[in-house]
């Protein structure tokens, strides 16, 4: 019994530690803040309580709270956390060659919330993160979105609160070179799509089956975690997160969702400055990654910097992603930078970085933006954002900083000296090559 007890205090304890962090209100003072959400406001005030902002603007016209904890940051920037939509840290993985669609593999499953990757991302300023499998299948497994705290257990990340009740995440799918394969696996690019649109045709008879059961057990289809995990991609309460670059897969991507209805994020989009219109006119956003080093696939070389700006002129929501380890997340903001000396426009190239990736994860009424009343997810830097000088000093989450530029530890995490990863097994190094 008293074993039992002692258990149950540790459960409460772990619990109440991150509500007691908060307690206490906190300001941020003198700073130059980028909400994203409105324009930049010079000499800042940011206050935060319980996990939330609670106020925001500028000096003067923000009332201090008599018992709050004031950091002056006089000289510092504020903007939101990042949103990455599209990473691979925590050591995840997906399914495997068995078969080219496997949409039951739940990657959440496989997360390790203490691995050293999410310290490294928390170091270049990623608070939230879309964590996903490979891209060597048609369709790896539904996504984790998460916020990066610090966490004893996956729970303590997912922004759903049960995994068994709750969509937690979206859809890995992907299309072009990577998830060709041998048999079982479709070979071309053209019994790819024919795979992907035969699994969603038996996910609609299996959804009318359910339907036409009206409640009754006994008329209801034998269940189907995989068909499951369709339908819910069918009735627009998962997004698909496709994976693909060449001009013509993404439009192959395109004509896939546009037949079974479903809402999309287009991923890496390489190819994206040759079809800016076509994208647009489909209306889904796109994820791009900048790349600032030679190699890689074939199928991505004609990669532009210039690919933020085209899309930005055709009218298309825009975000980045690291597809971490391609890029490192602790150079996240390089994306932003790169973006802008290709002629995108700063507010959107920052918005790319934080709102936009927030509404394509459906997340924007909890971050991306410093707005009162959402969560108080934001980072301290030393400078703008967009200059190869700057660094990121703090990194805050629901009003707890998770990461310090000043502390000798996590000063390893954010310039290197660290392992942040494990050796990457030989089973696995195939499924995770050019995610």
């Amino acid at each position: 019994m008293r074993g039992k007890i002692s258990a149950l205090l540790l459960v409460a304890i772990a619990s109440a530690t991150p509500l007691a962090a908060q307690e206490q209100t906190q300001v941020f003072r003198g700073a130059r803040l980028l909400p994203i959400s409105s324009a930049p406001i010079e000499n800042g005030v940011l206050v935060v309580e319980g996990g939330k902002i609670v106020a925001v603007g500028e000096e003067g016209r923000v009332q201090i709270p008599a018992n709050a904890v004031v950091h002056d940051v006089s000289g510092k920037v504020i903007m939101p956390g990042l949103v990455d939509t599209h990473s691979h840290i925590g050591g995840g993985d997906g399914g495997d060659r068995s078969a080219a669609l496997h949409p039951d593999i739940r990657v959440l499953d496989a997360i390790d919330v203490r691995s050293k990757s999410i310290k490294k991302a928390r170091a270049g300023g990623v608070t939230t993160a879309n964590i996903m499998a490979g891209s060597g299948l048609l369709m790896s497994g539904q996504t984790a979105y998460v916020k990066l705290r610090d966490g004893r257990t996956i729970y303590d990340l997912l922004y759903c609160s049960d995994p068994l009740e709750e969509v937690c995440g979206g859809m890995k799918m992907a299309n072009g070179t990577n998830p060709r394969g041998q048999a079982p696996m479709p070979g071309t690019r053209a019994k790819a799509a024919a795979l992907v649109r035969t699994k969603f045709v038996e996910a609609q008879e299996y959804r009318e089956k359910i339907r036409a059961a009206q409640g009754d057990p006994s008329k209801m289809p034998a269940r189907n975690i995989e068909l499951e995990a369709l339908v819910e991609i069918l009735d627009g309460k998962r997004v698909v997160h496709n994976h693909t670059h060449r001009h013509d897969d993404v439009l192959t991507a395109i004509r896939l969702a546009q037949e079974f209805g479903y809402r999309m994020v287009l991923h890496h989009v390489s190819d994206a400055w040759k079809i800016p219109d076509e994208i647009a006119a489909a209306g889904y956003p796109a994820s791009i990654i900048v790349l600032d080093a030679p190699g890689g696939k074939l199928e991505a070389a004609d990669v532009s910097m210039e690919n933020g700006a085209a899309l930005e002129r055709a009218g298309v929501k825009v975000a980045f992603h690291t597809d971490d380890g391609v890029t490192d997340s602790r150079y996240f903001l390089r994306s932003a930078a790169l973006a802008v000396r290709k002629g995108m426009s700063r507010e959107s190239a920052l918005r790319a970085m934080t709102l936009s990736g927030a509404e394509m994860l459906d997340l924007d009424h909890r971050v991306g933006s410093l707005d009162s009343g959402k969560d108080a997810d934001f980072i301290v830097l030393s400078g703008d954002p967009l200059s190869v000088y700057t660094r990121i000093e703090e990194t805050w989450i629901d009003g707890v900083k998770v990461f310090d530029l000043a502390d000798p530890e996590d000063y390893l995490y954010a310039v290197g000296g660290i392992e942040t990863e494990p050796v990457v097994s030989a089973a696995n190094s195939a499924e995770m090559e050019g995610q």
